[in-house]
This record gives C-alpha cells, structure tokens and sequence, in this order.
C-alpha cells in the first residue's frame, strides 16, 4: 500500500503530493496545498452528481437490454427503436444553439487539432514520442500507406521504389496546391524559396510569385534568401516545407 497524505478531506498518493508540491506548483504562482483544497471542494461538490449520472446510466443499459432481450431473434424497427430511445431519455431533442469557450489554455490544445496520445508520464521516450506525434513527414505517412496506390509498378515493398517515390512527391505537390495555394503557379513549378518583405515568394522558371493568401505564411528558419525551412499554415494546421539545398 502507498502512504497516503490527508489533505482538504482527501488522501493523496504521497508520490503524487511531492510532485505536485515539488515539481508542478513552483513557479505557477499557485501553493500547493490551496491547490488540493480547491481540488477538494471540485470533489466534493461534484462527487455527489457524478454518483448520480453513473446510477442513471446503469438505469439507461438495463432498459436498453430487457428492449433488445424481448425482441430476440427479430429485425430491429429504427422507427419503433429510436422511439423507445427518446421514451427513456436516451435521445434528447436538439437544444438551442450555444458556444463554448476556454481561456488560459495553449492554442496546440484548445485550437489546433491533433493527436492526443496518453502516456505514462514517469516514462520518457513515450512522452517525447507523444510530442513528436504531432509531427510527421507526409512524404513517408504517403510512401508507407496505401494512399499511394502500388499500380503501375509503384510497389512499396523491398527497397526504395523510384516508381512510387515520385507519386509521392507529386500528391504532397498536390496538397500543398489545395491548402496553401500560390497565386498563379504550382509547388511543383518551384524552382526556389525566399522571404521578402515578411512574405514567401516562390520562383518559377518563368516568373516570381507569392501564396494565393499571404496569411498563410508563418514563418521560415535560415537565411531570408535561401531559407532551410517554411512554416505555412492552413485551417490552424502547420505545414513544414524543409529544404535541402
């Protein structure tokens, strides 16, 4: 049994007192035992309803299976089975139209969306794999899926297929045209990249241009002439573009 620490009317693993106490409280301008008092009264006043909503949802099963036990062995009625849905409560009719907002919380978490892997915080390759996880090369989530069809010899099997390489960099040629569109050209026109004047242009072999909407421009690392990376964005995503002169 782990010692337990009484504190605001709750035992706390002793563990996970220090680490709140050592590790995550300093420097938030929280103290750490107003932080388990709150906590406690979140508890407190929400355990109660908690208890109820399980007890109702045990209520909510039971009523499902006797429905679904008398009528053993037959077809189900849609119409009859979304009508006793509606009778118990389990379907609730469309309410007003409402918004819901949070404040203090990391654009990366309440905006843009992504994988939201759990993992064991004590175990740090698969808390930094969990970052990492918003991140990926699309070059290879094409090659390896069946994204890429494997017709006309673009097998993904063995080693590196030349075949299926250049589909590769044709769809995320394609991507980029639809998400983050230049004005007048395509990225497969590229020739080369820079920054000017805060902006992305893209030179072709006939011409210079920029994106179609130069807000979707973040921000680029190396040199404003020969960049070694573009950050673009679209729908609050971000697009990396690394270049490997």
């Amino acid at each position: 049994m782990s010692n337990r620490i009484e504190v605001g009317g709750l035992k706390v693993d002793e563990e996970l007192y220090n680490l709140v106490k050592d590790e995550i409280a300093p420097g938030t301008g929280i103290d750490a035992e107003n932080f388990w008092e709150k906590f406690a009264k979140i508890v407190q006043d929400l355990a109660s309803v908690n208890l109820e909503l399980l007890e109702k949802r045990v209520e909510l099963q039971q009523q499902i299976d006797a429905w679904h036990v008398e009528r053993k062995g037959q077809p189900i009625d849609p119409e009859a089975y979304e009508s006793f849905l509606t009778e118990i409560g389990y379907l609730q009719s469309e309410g007003d139209h409402f918004e819901v907002t949070t404040t203090n919380v990391d654009p990366e978490v309440a905006q843009i969306a992504g994988p939201q892997l759990v993992v064991p915080v004590d175990n740090a390759r698969y808390a930094l794999n969990a970052a990492n996880a918003r991140w990926g090369s699309l070059y290879d989530a094409f090659y390896g899926t069946d994204v890429i069809s494997e017709d006309d010899g673009a097998d993904r099997t063995g080693g590196f297929n030349i075949i299926r390489g250049q589909k590769v960099v044709d769809a995320a040629q394609a991507f980029l045209d639809s998400s983050v569109p230049l004005a007048g050209a395509t990225f497969g026109d590229a020739t080369a990249y820079r920054v000017k004047g805060g902006q992305l242009r893209v030179s072709t072999s006939t011409e210079d241009v920029g994106l179609s909407d130069p807000s979707g421009f973040v921000g680029y690392t190396g040199q404003a002439e020969a960049p070694s990376g573009i950050l673009l964005r679209h729908n609050g995503l971000h697009i990396e573009i690394q270049i490997d002169a």
